[in-house]
């Protein structure tokens, strides 16, 4: 594989422009963040990241601090969790999600002192193993709403990887939880990504960003400017433009091939606030436990980019912006791709980046009529697919023609149900296909 970088200080070229227009509605882009008080209570599910869920480390009225380890298990795929506040764990109990599943969580009661675990101490990083063993007890998942596990990114052959890539599109309508990191913290993600660099031995670093946000553009470039391997990217504001496999095409114009991942085609890809919190831990040692989220609808009395505890429970964030009636739907994350809350007791956790506090006005759902066959989300679809053909594939059971039309490959984006005219529930469809397909490829392995 040719290095794309080699000789080339690239700021954009033309890229495609699969995808859609759509209003961002990002009211509180140029809104400072606030800090919300503490909580009365701060809950913490074992399983904040994609893998393996921990283990509660602590009993019931043992007395924690900011940064105690609560949330360990032995696996590969996991991510620590830690306390945000000092206090007293009140109770292990269990939560429900609303798709169904289960998991045990942590809940501690503050006592406002905040006294830091003696523990805290930024770690000692010599080496390139040594910052990935680092980041593997920082907590750190991917900020940008996967989860993934930061470290377990890391830790791949670095041999043939000569981009390291970080995730500033924010495409995702209403949040600007990405943005404000960009334009308030610009030292602490070239801290981060001048660190990976450096251990790694990876030569190129590119935070791509899209040309509506022209004040972060400028704002990293001018902390960038010291160093000739970091520079930023514009990308077109169009969504689905932070997608992993879409960025990365439309960055360095290659595809990942169907069951691989970025590191087979030479690059890895970080969401920028996860790249900051890597420079932070790396300042002070304090794991991940807080973050921004973006508080929006169109029934928030006082929307704004908020500083939380990670734990905290929605309703009194929501009680704390305000509402001018009871919401129709709490989501969290954005408004395509963020998943509908059913309890005001669920806490935010480490990958969310967004809440949102739907009227009667904003969630109506609109009636579903016939296919009109007018080809709007197979041309609209960012990984080419064919969404109608995958839904009524996904009706028949017919798990041969979804590996036919690649259902694996939806990113989830909602696109297709964005631009149906009919308002068929094709985002969702697709997603079921998907996790069908995907349960049957692991069952046919094992067979073999």
């Amino acid at each position: 594989m040719g290095h794309f970088w080699a000789g080339v200080r690239a700021r954009s070229h033309k890229v495609e422009l699969q995808g859609i227009h759509i209003p961002h509605n990002k009211a509180t882009a140029e809104m400072e963040t606030s800090v919300m008080p503490l909580p009365s209570s701060i809950v913490l599910p074992m399983c904040q990241h994609v893998g393996a869920a921990c283990l509660p480390q602590v009993k019931r009225r043992q007395h924690v601090d900011v940064g105690t380890l609560v949330g360990h298990v032995d696996a590969r795929m996991t991510a620590d969790i830690f306390s945000p506040v000092s206090g007293t764990v009140k109770e292990i109990r269990t939560i429900h999600y609303s798709d169904g599943r289960s998991d045990q969580a942590v809940v501690i009661t503050p006592n406002g002192e905040q006294t830091v675990d003696e523990h805290v101490s930024p770690p000692q990083v010599t080496d390139y193993q040594s910052l990935v063993e680092a980041v593997r007890h920082s907590g750190i998942v991917g900020l940008g709403g996967a989860g993934f596990p930061t470290w377990l990114k890391m830790d791949t052959n670095l041999a043939e990887i000569d981009c390291w890539l970080v995730n500033g599109a924010e495409c995702e309508p209403y949040l600007s939880s990405d943005y404000r990191e960009m334009v308030e913290y610009p030292n602490t993600i070239i801290d981060g990504i001048t660190a990976c660099l450096d251990l790694s031995g990876v030569p190129r670093s590119l935070i791509c960003i899209e040309d509506n946000k022209p004040k972060a553009i400028e704002t990293l470039r001018q902390a960038a400017a010291n160093d000739d391997r970091i520079d930023v990217f514009v990308l077109p504001a169009r969504y689905p433009q932070g997608a992993s496999r879409v960025i990365l095409r439309n960055v360095t114009r290659r595809s990942v091939p169907r069951g691989g991942h970025l590191t087979d085609v030479g690059a890895l890809l970080f969401n920028v606030t996860t790249m900051s919190q890597i420079g932070r831990f790396l300042q002070d040692g304090m794991p991940l436990v807080k973050r921004r989220i973006t508080v929006m609808g169109d029934i928030v009395e006082r929307p704004q980019n908020l500083e939380v505890f990670i734990g905290t429970p929605i309703g009194e964030i929501l009680d704390h912006c305000g509402l001018t009636e009871q919401p129709r739907k709490i989501v969290i994350g954005g408004p395509m791709m963020g998943v509908t809350q059913v309890e005001f007791s669920s806490p935010i956790v480490r990958q969310n980046s967004g809440l949102l506090a739907l009227g009667e006005a904003a969630s109506q759902v609109p009636q579903t009529t016939a296919c009109i066959r007018c080809d709007a989300c197979v041309s609209s679809c960012p990984m080419h697919l064919a969404p109608i053909a995958i839904q009524k594939a996904y009706q028949r059971t017919d798990v041969e023609a979804l590996d036919q039309l690649m259902a694996d490959l939806c990113v989830e984006c909602g696109t297709c149900s964005y631009v149906c005219p009919a308002k068929q529930p094709l985002a969702a469809s697709t997603r079921l296909a998907r996790s069908l397909l995907r349960s049957e490829q692991r069952k046919a392995r094992k067979g073999n």
